[in-house]
């Protein structure tokens, strides 16, 4: 049986003060934990006695067996599965970022989980394996941002900085392009893209902030379809990043 503070203790990790003061995460349901086990040490298991027997090599430092009705209290899911698991969060260092050889993709400011989570999983899936995020970004460790990656995660570091510093140390006159998005910038589809530098993606409702605008060296467009016809005012940030990541890998393809 798990006990009222074990609870309250698991609860409390929906925020991110407990996150930080714990160096801790939760991950909830049979696939997400099963492809987190591997690249985060385990703080705390807990899974029925059913799951726990077709997962004998999983072990935690603490490992409780759920009695009928533990996981329900226990879970911050509206459908909780048979395992949740508490683990240490990473530590990332930005020096690992190598704009000169890869591509980096930039959180500037983006508020919903959903939108940070699949993001994530976009990162992963198009092989750019760490994101810069301004300090204002969603925290990644938050349960609907883990959630949301579906276990990616795990091969994708998160960077939280004070953006307008990091690009002003980083690549002044370095010549490492800087790509945006914007009502305004050129077609994505005539212009040339390198495969290494930023991809900066911006807030939900304001889009990038005017100091990083102004570093920006390349901005792009997603053009409508007619271009020019009246639309909706703009895309979902994920969407967009799918969008330009996909035109990016692309055209590398095509050089190989």
């Amino acid at each position: 049986m798990i006990s009222k503070n074990k609870i309250k203790f698991i609860h409390s990790l929906a925020l991110k003060k407990y996150r930080d003061e714990h160096q801790l995460f939760l991950a909830e349901g049979n696939k997400l934990v099963n492809d987190l086990y591997p690249h985060f040490e385990c703080e705390l298991l807990i899974a029925t006695s059913s799951w726990l027997d077709t997962h004998k090599s999983l072990t935690a430092h603490e490992l409780i067996i759920a009695e009928e009705g533990d996981i329900p209290k226990a879970s911050l899911q509206k459908s909780p599965q048979e395992v949740l698991a508490i683990f240490k969060k990473p530590i990332y260092n930005p020096s690992e970022i190598d704009p000169t050889n890869n591509l980096v993709l930039v959180s500037d400011g983006i508020q919903d989980p959903g939108n940070l989570g699949t993001i994530i999983r976009l990162a992963d899936w198009f092989g750019i394996r760490h994101i810069l995020c301004s300090l204002d970004t969603v925290d990644a460790f938050s349960p609907k941002v883990v959630q949301a990656t579906m276990g990616a995660l795990a091969h994708v570091h998160l960077h939280y900085a004070d953006l307008e510093t990091y690009f002003r140390r980083q690549i002044q006159g370095k010549g490492i392009p800087v790509y945006g998005t914007f009502l305004d910038g050129e077609n994505i589809y005539t212009q040339a893209l390198r495969p290494n530098g930023f991809i900066i993606m911006g807030n939900e409702g304001n889009g990038i902030r005017p100091a990083l605008d102004a570093l920006v060296s390349k901005r792009l467009l997603i053009p409508n379809y007619p271009q020019g016809t009246r639309t909706s005012e703009s895309l979902n940030v994920a969407i967009a990043t799918a969008i330009i990541c996909a035109e990016f890998r692309r055209r590398q393809s095509d050089s190989l």
